[in-house]
């Protein structure tokens, strides 16, 4: 059965114009033993050329639809979109998602979160509405230093792969490390070798505690 909490609708307003373009029929009429050959030609065998609704989506409605269906896949949420032009006036009334809407495309998330206009599918708000679980081992560790040079440890902290944030605090702790490690290759006593050995390695660091969450989700855009 289908998780209801990773499904999204999206609702999309396409606009519908009348072609008089000539369109070839869905399937050629074959023609039949004794038939006239300069008889004038059947609906069948013309096509449709004049009346045909024809619907229009605008590049940047095609674009956030593009946008929303390839984040979704990476983040295991699936995804129904809705024309609503196409869809029958009553069912377009009774809506709920779609009172006071002014603009499409609109997503509804599974809480009832909306972004309504080209201007809200960006990466970061699709992320934060589509929010997964953590693939890499994150964790976070508090140095303490000794008083020195902070551009000298800065800089060796930033040349280790392993750390992906620094920020400098004011208290107990001097600086928080944000570590990110890939799941193949980490597991908690790993990351605590790493910082035992590798931060704690730098002359100025005099303590380090350490957190590795047993359980991370995430809203950031993932890289």
């Amino acid at each position: 059965m289908p998780d209801e909490s990773r499904e999204l609708a999206l609702y999309v307003q396409s606009k519908k114009a009348v072609t008089t373009f000539y369109r070839p029929p869905a399937t050629a009429a074959r023609p039949t033993a004794g038939a006239n050959p300069g008889a004038a030609p059947t609906e069948s065998d013309e096509g449709q050329t004049i009346g045909e609704p024809v619907y229009f989506l605008s590049d940047d409605q095609s674009r956030c639809m593009a946008l929303v269906e390839e984040i979704a896949t990476n983040r295991g949420y699936r995804v129904k979109v809705t024309d609503i032009e196409k869809v029958g006036r009553l069912e377009r009334l009774i809506t709920e998602h779609l009172r006071g809407v002014q603009k499409f495309p609109v997503l509804i998330s599974p809480l009832g979160r909306r972004l309504e206009g080209v201007e809200q599918f960006t990466d970061e708000e699709l992320a934060a509405i589509m929010p997964t679980d953590l693939k890499s081992v994150r964790a976070f560790s508090y140095l303490k230093v000794r008083g020195g040079d902070l551009d000298r440890i800065r800089r060796l902290l930033e040349t280790l792969p392993e750390v992906k944030e620094l920020h400098f605090l004011t208290g107990d702790w001097d600086i928080l490390v944000v570590l990110d490690f890939a799941p193949s290759a980490a597991n908690k006593r790993r990351v605590l070798d790493f910082v035992t050995d590798r931060i704690r390695g730098i002359p100025e660091i005099l303590d380090t505690s350490t957190v590795v969450p047993e359980y991370s989700l995430t809203k950031f855009p993932l890289t």
